[in-house]
């Protein structure tokens, strides 16, 4: 009668054990499933280093990539050479980490199927990306670095994000790594680098100045040209400005008067502002993050402080931060947050549609409308409105000086326009002047949004 006992319990320890692993298994597999099978590396799902199922379009369901079978690009060579940093290369060297986040929704998934669209197209994934758009501002470009951003900043769609220099996937050159065109070929510009700012800058500070210096509207600034602060000089480029109030100084960009502003301020005051509004922290969106900024003035000498509030010093502006500020100020003073995927859908069923994201007031409404008035008033006095017809425009030009090279070339701006609700950023390197350089670049990728939009 013991044996039998003794067996009786361990046949129910045995089935106790059993059924215990088998909940173990069931809770694991319906809370993690979805991730094991879109593993990295997962055959079903991935070619190589990049995801391998579905399709990809654009806005307007413009092919760019199939994913299936070894990928096949559109057949138009500039769009594919304008998009590969954003859809990835055959062989990994280049990533899609955007469409990889979504790798799940694109291949299908289900806890009772499985990947139940494998063997057939996969997914479809709608970029926000514009393919007209891209292709002009890779044209536009030319044989320059750098990169051509414009966002929508209402609702955050990235409807274009070029980065130069690149490569068509489908006829990949023979280079040297030491060969000064391509250099940090593999590199998306937008969301991977970091820049000088120079003038652009002059955006931050004023919003700075009017948010810590209720006086600053009353203020005039005089400039002789240069301005010495201690034993070091600081230069404005084109000459004396003299006398000037806030708004004539941004148009005028003059280091001189910027360079008193960010000293009257004070480093303590500037560090906080910028903290405040996030523009140096990395931006997130669809599994990227893009890289950090730098603003670093605590403890500074006072001349280094001023060279900051001119965009110089140890400044770096991550291109999508920075876009996204540009936003914030267009959008008053509510920053929306930036995404490159719409939609996937999976035979007809949608299994990712993204959200508007809006951020609290990070500068007051008053303070975006005066910024606003003063980019508008540069395009008018200084860029020229002729070159944005039919737009209403408001733009900051900037010539960020670099140690043993030209100059970079940028430009920072936005549509004011209800149908047309755009921030854009321009950054050419080793180029020169902004104004010279950039407004050419970004006439040519907002015409083209004028009809792509409307």
């Amino acid at each position: 009668m013991n044996r039998i006992a003794i067996r009786v319990w361990g046949l129910l320890l045995f089935v106790a054990v059993l059924l215990g692993g088998f909940g173990f298994f069931l809770t694991e597999y319906f809370t993690k499933g979805s991730d094991w099978v879109v593993v990295s590396g997962s055959p079903h799902v991935y070619n190589g280093e990049n995801i391998g199922c579905g399709v990809v379009v654009d806005r307007d369901s413009t092919l760019l990539v199939d994913l299936n079978d070894g990928r096949e690009y559109s057949n138009a060579e500039n769009l594919r050479r304008a998009t590969v940093h954003w859809i990835g290369d055959r062989y990994g060297s280049i990533s899609a980490p955007a469409l990889s986040h979504y790798a799940k929704e694109m291949a299908g998934f289900d806890y009772f199927n499985g990947i139940y669209n494998y063997g057939q197209t996969g997914g479809v994934a709608e970029l926000t990306l514009s393919a007209e758009m891209q292709t002009a501002a890779l044209e536009t470009l030319g044989d320059y670095k750098g990169t051509v951003a414009v966002f929508n900043y209402k609702t955050g769609e990235i409807l274009c994000a070029v980065t130069t220099p690149t490569y068509d996937p489908d006829n990949v050159p023979e280079f040297s790594q030491d060969d000064p065109a391509y250099e940090g070929l593999y590199v998306n510009r937008f969301v991977q680098s970091a820049y000088t700012p120079g003038s652009i800058f002059k955006i931050v500070t004023v919003a700075a100045a009017l948010e810590n210096d209720p006086e600053i509207l009353n203020k005039t600034f005089l400039c002789k040209g240069n301005m010495q602060v201690g034993v070091d000089e600081i230069i404005c480029d084109d000459g004396a400005h003299w006398e000037q109030n806030l708004k004539q100084a941004f148009c005028n960009s003059c280091n001189c008067a910027f360079a008193q502003i960010a000293m009257d301020l004070g480093a303590e005051k500037l560090q906080n502002f910028i903290e405040k509004i996030g523009i140096m922290q990395p931006v997130s969106f669809d599994g990227i993050n893009t890289a950090k900024g730098n603003f670093s003035v605590i403890g500074a000498d006072p001349v280094n402080v001023a060279w900051s509030g001119v965009g110089q010093y140890l400044d770096l502006v991550n291109p999508c931060a920075f876009l996204r500020f540009v936003g914030t100020v267009a959008n008053g003073g509510k920053a929306t947050e930036p995404y490159l995927v719409n939609r996937v859908s999976v035979d007809g069923n949608t299994t990712f549609k993204a959200a508007i994201k809006a951020s609290e007031q990070l500068v007051s409404a008053e303070t975006a409308a005066i910024l606003q008035e003063y980019m508008m008033n540069n395009v008018t006095v200084k860029y020229g409105a002729e070159n944005f017809p039919n737009l209403i425009v408001g733009a900051k030009t900037g010539t960020a000086e670099v140690e043993g090279k030209k100059p970079n070339a940028m430009l920072a701006g936005f549509v004011s326009d209800t149908d047309m609700p755009l921030a854009f950023l321009v950054c050419v390197e080793d180029a020169g002047y902004g104004k010279t350089v950039c407004i050419p670049i970004a006439s040519k990728v907002l015409d083209v949004a004028t009809k792509v939009l409307k």
